[in-house]
């Protein structure tokens, strides 16, 4: 199999390029044919690699790509997901090549999505495309589910897959859009974090006012946004709202023992970062504290005049988005509520605050001593000589959660990213030697199962 992927290796990347020359940004209005010709890209490609029964099914948002080969009698069957929607490509300026005009340079290529996920999800399609090529048939059965809102929380994916469990129904779900620990050493994501985002608003007078005949003698809502925003947290870094711990389990010794196994250089990650320090919650260790705890982070405010120079105004109304991280049974629900009744209880003399939702998402456990996922690990000791590590991922993919649990299967979240390739930000990227292991582990791994 080797040898036939670096025969194809040329042709793969040429194929790879199509695909992320496409801006299939779902955030935004402007691109929906954009993301429609992604569609309609992915399912011409699955079908040129041997599925069968290939749809570009619509919704109420982007469609759902769908295509199966069911021909291995008795064998499991696996549902590979994956997503052809991507970021916002902002901040422009600074990508050194146009971010929809995919380059390679020194081992790696440039483009957005490529990590995240188009490259990750085409490791897939081309390996049931060289096993159906070489061998005329798969050793499993394979169903693609392919979507184009995972930037966006997955809203119409969801309710698809309970629509459809009969249809989806599989032996276990198969994703790429997760990273190694490092180059060299795989790893199989056994956990993730829930997620919960909303914008947080505060009002005051009707218009803005000029700060000379109203200033001291009126509230400012910006004023009242940093006090209510500085409340939400205490000086030890821990989350200050009564309430949002309920549901956070007190990490084991065990748990605490395999977290420590996970390499991390704080010296390196300051250098790399331009930080003078690191910082969090007291009494947890960085790795425990973005795998393993919640967080309520700061993602932006937005108040009064924006604008060159200075306009001399006490601002009428000021934002700032929020999202937090889940863990445990921490539901984002009650979660939420927590934080509404914090906000409505330390709000400022003068200021109406609303709240308003945008994602929520549980968070997912996955048992790492699941055969699947154990000849996962092997699948990719063949290839990379060295058996994956096992880590807690503090991000979040939603609608994980969703397949687990309505159609009872296990998730191999089968990553083949680095923390390092840019995903979500200017210059992103995917080192090739892990496209071409990534189809070689593949393969191995439909052939183990």
């Amino acid at each position: 199999m080797k040898d036939a992927i670096a025969l194809h290796k040329d042709e793969f990347l040429e194929e790879l390029k199509q695909y992320l020359s496409i801006p299939s940004i779902s955030s935004l209005s402007k691109h929906k044919e954009d993301v429609q010709h992604a569609a309609e890209w992915t399912a011409k490609a699955l079908t040129g690699a041997g599925m069968e029964n290939v749809d570009v099914i619509p919704t109420e948002g982007h469609p759902i790509v769908y295509g199966d080969w069911l021909h291995a009698e008795g064998k499991p069957t696996v549902l590979i997901y994956g997503h052809y929607d991507v970021q916002p490509e902002d901040p422009l300026d600074l990508w050194e090549t146009p971010p929809f005009e995919p380059v390679i340079r020194d081992g790696k290529i440039f483009a957005r999505g490529a990590t995240d996920d188009k490259g990750q999800l085409y490791i897939h399609i081309k390996a049931v495309d060289l096993l159906m090529k070489q061998e005329g048939e798969l050793p499993v059965n394979v169903k693609f589910v392919i979507e184009g809102e995972e930037e966006i929380a997955s809203p119409n994916l969801g309710p698809f897959i309970k629509e459809n469990e009969e249809k989806l129904a599989c032996d276990a779900v198969v994703i790429s859009d997760t990273s190694f620990i490092e180059k060299g050493q795989p790893a199989i994501c056994t956990s993730l974090r829930g997620a919960l985002a909303m914008e947080l608003t505060v009002k005051t007078a009707n218009s803005d006012l000029h700060s000379g005949t109203y200033g001291g003698g009126v509230p400012n809502s910006i004023h009242g946004l940093v006090q209510l925003l500085d409340s939400l947290h205490m000086e030890n870094g821990r989350i200050a709202v009564e309430g949002f711990y309920e549901g956070v389990p007190e990490p084991t010794e065990e748990l605490r023992s395999e977290m420590a196994e996970i390499p991390f250089n704080q010296t390196r990650t300051k250098k790399d970062l331009e930080l003078e320090d690191l910082f969090g919650e007291e009494g947890f260790s960085f790795q425990e504290r973005v795998g393993i705890r919640p967080t309520l982070e700061i993602n932006g405010i937005t108040g009064g005049f924006q604008g060159e120079g200075l306009k001399t105004i006490v601002p009428k109304e000021a934002s700032a988005k929020i999202s937090c991280r889940l863990v445990g049974s921490q539901k984002p629900e009650a979660v939420y509520e927590a934080i509404e009744r914090h906000i409505e209880a330390y709000k400022p003399v003068g200021c109406r605050v609303s709240l308003h939702q945008f994602i929520k998402a549980d968070p997912v456990a996955i048992d790492s001593k699941h055969p699947l996922i154990q000849a996962a690990a092997s699948a990719y000791e063949e290839v990379y000589d060295v058996r994956p590590l096992f880590p807690k991922e503090g991000g979040s993919i939603p609608i994980v959660e969703v397949f687990g649990r309505v159609l009872k299967a296990p998730v191999v979240l089968m990553g083949f990213g680095l923390p390092t390739e840019n995903l979500h930000a200017p210059n992103e990227h995917f080192h090739i030697e892990n496209f071409t292991q990534g189809i070689e582990t593949v393969c191995q791994y439909f052939k183990k199962i």
